[in-house]
């Protein structure tokens, strides 16, 4: 019998990126573009028309743009959507506002031709694929209720509110490290912790797959809804209690102790498990220097990277956390990490703070 093929709706307000999602997506044999549209008002009107199964959404276009015609396709019928974002920090912005009300995924479009194999027939297709068995209702209902308030105080940080409770350690932090590693639905599963996390805390680590001009935005994000210090990780950041360093987008974080102190260090590098920034390099780095005193947490997201991380972690003496299926978009990285018993205890993504803090307590049993 011939494979069913799913239907992809393709939306860009550019015909040659059309042309090169369409003839990505249509060189599978799993997949078929249904039907193109060249803005959001005319997407609106093939949705309703074709019905397709997953849709690749441009996030700038003339007239109605990408986060208002996500927003209306959504309510018509929950599909999974997967953003087409330029590598702009406007476009960033956005890509994270979509990510909020439902969008599944999202690519960076490829500065040239020599990316256009890696981003559109590798990455593009691998996401369209990951993001069929989704329950986009379910997701958009998640993200609904944890999607943050934005900051309105002059400092760039939310007011003090007590309508969330927030969770911070009771023992001494000190000499203890978090490696938390994500992927798809990374975004508002990170904004749903560090929105709950205040200090005390001990330095955390964090790799989410993202290109790099939209990390500083993510990691601004984050600081502006958070107690702690978040921001993008530079070369020579020196590891504090109570500050959140996210991995630059296209490059590896490492550790290193130079007496001390523990630095940062970005360098540049060929990918590792597929990815660049990559889970397993920090989490190994994070192993290595603090062994039974290093809480890994693997979380959302296909693929493999951070299974080897969390094995380090688990080898040296740490203790590991893995997000549960039924919170995670997509339940890949963190399931193998799990079933090849890298895991010591699963998570779900509501009770993430919580666990986050009672497990450091479990690193002063482990280190007493």
């Amino acid at each position: 019998m011939p494979m069913t093929k799913k239907n992809v709706l393709v939306v860009d307000d550019s015909a040659l990126m059309r042309r090169m999602i369409s003839d990505s997506i249509n060189e599978t044999d799993d997949l078929a573009v249904v039907g193109t549209a060249i803005n959001g008002e005319d997407a609106l009107v093939k949705f309703r028309e074709l019905n397709p199964d997953v849709v690749t959404l441009d996030i700038q276009m003339p007239g109605m743009d990408g986060l208002t015609a996500l927003q209306q396709m959504l309510a018509i019928r929950p599909v999974p959507v997967i953003m087409v974002s330029s590598l702009t920090q406007r476009s960033a912005e956005v890509t994270l506002n979509c990510l909020d009300r439902g969008a599944m995924d999202y690519v960076a479009k490829p500065d040239n031709a020599a990316q256009a194999q890696t981003v559109l027939r590798d990455e593009l297709v691998r996401k369209i694929r990951a993001s069929m068995g989704a329950d986009v209702a379910r997701v958009m209902q998640i993200r609904k209720r944890r999607r943050p308030a934005r900051p309105t105080s002059n400092t760039g940080k939310l007011p003090g509110t007590t309508a969330s409770p927030k969770f911070s350690a009771k023992e001494d932090v000190t000499g203890l490290c978090i490696a938390i590693g994500i992927s798809t639905g990374g975004p508002p599963a990170l904004t749903r912790i560090f929105e709950a996390l205040a200090p005390p805390m001990p330095p955390i680590v964090v790799v989410q797959h993202m290109p790099g001009q939209f990390t500083g935005p993510f990691a601004n994000r984050l600081n502006s809804i958070s107690d702690l210090t978040i921001k993008e990780a530079q070369s020579g950041d020196i590891l504090l209690p109570n500050h959140v360093f996210i991995a630059p987008g296209g490059m590896h974080l490492y550790l290193e102790q130079r007496g001390r102190i523990i630095k940062l260090d970005v360098r540049d590098g060929e990918p590792v498990t597929g990815h660049k920034p990559s889970v397993d390099v920090m989490m190994e780095c994070a192993a290595r220097i603090f062994g039974e005193r290093c809480l890994g947490a693997i979380m959302t997201g296909m693929g493999r990277d951070g299974v080897d991380g969390c094995r380090y972690i688990k080898e040296r003496g740490g203790y590991v956390l893995g997000q549960d299926q039924a919170s995670s978009d997509v339940y890949g990285m963190n399931k193998i990490a799990f079933t090849s018993g890298h895991v010591h205890e699963q998570f779900s993504l509501d009770d993430a703070p919580a666990v986050l803090v009672s497990s450091l307590a479990k690193l002063h049993c482990l280190t007493a």
